[in-house]
């Protein structure tokens, strides 16, 4: 088969959903709710553009399930049924054409900032390092009362989502993020049952999905973001990453996403080692490692840049599914293209503003990209390529402005 037909192929999964390709759209933190976290229009017909743009499984940005704990302002917090029928919104437009559309759930634990949280919570009480501290308070150490409620949390959302007429939930595991911080030795220092051995350590996921499942019906989809690794010293490793992908395979999750990285090491942000370059996706090596250990549905997120690579990488089994963020940012309708035989090569390419600082935390990397989403939450076409300092003076005056006015609305 040629690259349309391989990535035309549906993938079934165990619950009996049909995703009608290969293109999955990963998540990508859209900051489109209001500033006191409600959904708004713009965010269903952002997803209208891509089910129009032949993905067939959309995976939202990532939706907060406690309103005091967000990662950013403009996160959608889905803590109760307030916004539901923008919520069927949502899910109506992002699932035509036969689109899958799953609500990523997540808390951000210590990774929220001190501008939106004060007194953030996470496994142990582990700073950030030394030149993030400026940023991010040091975190409280959870109480076991109020992990179980974090448990419920996430339970209550998901079945929310599910009401409102949404395919499936995506635990956000990764990316440094409260599950994240469970699964890694570095972030969780506790000494009982949610800590310590990397079983107790993955405790806190298994409960999640567990909870998750006893809160919605056997066809709606579960699944998890996963780091393949932390890419940090005494952090989460590969081989713990495939224990608990074992773990939750055998529990029957729907649909493993790799990734990985953090905010201290964002390799999600980052550009391909010259090892993976000519396969272009970063994380495909260990998705081979996965293969071999369990049988479960994968998608393999993270430098997808040509129809062809994408097509080798569904051909070699290395994944089912093609995992993109960037690329469908700025040509929301490429899937589409290529499903009719257009040959294709992204225009994304590294963002440079020349400061040093900037580029190496690739903090453009995904501020830039967020202001694309924007553009077609407003019904605007993204903008192909970056304007370097002029681009960089743009996020920073969004960012400032939206800094100012959570700060007032939390009459500091």
């Amino acid at each position: 088969m040629n690259a349309a037909e391989l990535l035309s192929q549906p993938l079934t999964l165990k619950t009996g959903a049909v995703i009608p390709n290969r293109f999955a759209k990963s998540a990508m933190s859209e900051t489109l709710g209001t500033m006191d976290n409600r959904v708004t229009r713009d965010l269903p017909r952002l997803y209208r553009t891509w089910a129009e743009g032949g993905v067939g499984l959309s995976i939202t940005g990532n939706v907060m399930i406690d309103r005091r704990h967000i990662g950013e302002p403009g996160n959608v917090v889905l803590d109760d049924e307030r916004d539901l029928e923008l919520l069927q919104e949502w899910a109506r437009e992002g699932s035509r054409n036969g689109c899958q559309l799953w609500m990523q759930l997540n808390h951000p634990g210590k990774q929220s900032p001190k501008m939106l949280n004060r007194a953030p919570v996470s496994p142990s009480a582990v700073p950030f390092r030394k030149e993030l501290q400026a940023m991010f308070a040091t975190p409280r150490a959870l109480e076991v009362a109020e992990i179980e409620e974090i448990i419920r949390r996430f339970a209550t959302s998901a079945a929310i989502a599910e009401k409102a007429g949404f395919a499936g939930v995506q635990i956000h595991g990764a990316h440094g993020y409260l599950v994240s911080q469970f699964l890694s030795p570095h972030h969780n220092q506790r000494e009982d049952e949610w800590g310590g051995s990397p079983e107790n350590r993955m405790r806190f996921v298994v409960e999640v999905y567990k909870a998750i499942r006893a809160a919605t019906s056997e066809q709606f989809g579960v699944g998890i973001k996963l780091n393949s690794a932390d890419f940090q010293r005494g952090g989460f490793t590969e081989e713990e990453s495939l224990g608990v992908i074992e773990t939750l395979a055998g529990l029957g999750i729907d649909l493993v996403e790799i990734s990985g990285g953090n905010y201290e090491n964002p390799a999600m942000a980052k550009g391909a080692k010259a090892s993976t370059v000519s396969r272009e996706a970063y994380f495909l090596e260990f998705g081979e490692k996965v293969r071999k250990r369990v049988d479960v549905p994968l998608m393999v997120t993270g430098g997808f840049r040509t129809e062809s690579g994408m097509a080798e990488a569904v051909a070699t089994g290395a994944t089912d599914l093609v995992g993109l963020a960037r690329p469908l940012a700025v040509e929301p309708d490429f899937p589409k293209r290529i499903m009719a035989g257009e040959a294709f090569t992204s225009s994304v390419r590294p963002i440079r503003t020349g400061i040093r600082m900037i580029d190496d935390m690739a903090l453009m990397e995904v501020s830039w990209y967020t202001r694309q989403l924007g553009r077609m939450g407003k019904g605007k076409v993204p903008r192909k390529h970056d304007r370097g300092v002029l681009s960089l003076m743009e996020v920073l005056a969004v960012m400032t402005s939206r800094g100012v006015r959570t700060r007032l609305r939390a009459g500091e």
